[in-house]
């Protein structure tokens, strides 16, 4: 797959998150990468034979105080690995369409300060920012 296809499915993901999200997400860079890096495998606890699909690295929204606003802080940054996520739809574009999309989602609600926990608590429930 193409890594302008790739962007597609991403910014596809980004189109279902509704919009009263997407107007509260300020100073975030979502971007793609290949793979995690092995210092961002190993500052998340992941071990051999595991991995990322994608990775939210900032300040979320719950935890931030007033110093935030208070002059130039660098972007929350979101990433969204490639192969990862190629690797686990086998290549079928609707599965990894679906996999993006739900990896877009658990990692802006990482953003809104939602845990691991949480966010697969409202996967369990049937209910994530597109529902």
């Amino acid at each position: 797959m193409t890594d302008e296809r790739f962007e597609q499915l991403v910014s596809e993901g980004i189109d279902t998150i509704p919009e009263k999200f997407i107007k509260r997400l300020d100073n975030v860079a979502i971007v793609i990468a290949d793979a995690p890096t092995k210092e961002q495998l190993k500052k998340n606890h992941i071990g051999e034979g595991s991995t990322l699909l994608g990775l939210y690295e900032g300040i979320p929204l719950t935890e931030r105080g007033e110093y935030y606003g208070a002059g130039e802080v660098l972007p929350d940054k979101i990433t969204i690995f490639k192969n990862p996520l190629l690797e686990m739809a086998g290549h079928d574009e609707r599965a990894l369409r679906e996999a993006v999309r739900d990896t877009v989602w658990h990692e802006i609600a990482h953003y809104f300060g939602y845990d691991d926990e949480g966010i697969e608590e409202r996967e369990e429930e049937g209910r994530n920012f597109s529902k």
